[in-house]
């Protein structure tokens, strides 16, 4: 199943998610840190969407009350 969501207060612009019996298969961000978001995008694939979730969650960019992987995150726990 392939989600996409609008993520809010960061850089990217949507997050692509595949989920495949609760195993991330893939991510793909748009806009935002290529270098970063790729890096994310790699570490996260084949884990769990429970295990991610818990990582990521309370993550913070600088002053902002979210982040790239804290919005990953918030779009994982629609599928939970």
């Amino acid at each position: 199943m392939i989600i996409n969501y609008k993520p809010v207060g960061i850089c990217p612009s949507s997050i692509e998610i595949d989920v495949e019996d609760g195993i991330i298969q893939g991510v793909e961000f748009t806009g935002g840190c290529p270098g970063n978001l790729i890096g994310i995008s790699k570490l996260v694939k084949g884990m769990k969407i429970s295990d991610v979730i818990a990582i990521f969650r309370d993550v913070k960019c600088g002053k902002r009350p979210t982040s790239c992987p804290a919005e990953l995150a918030k779009a994982l726990e629609t599928l939970v």
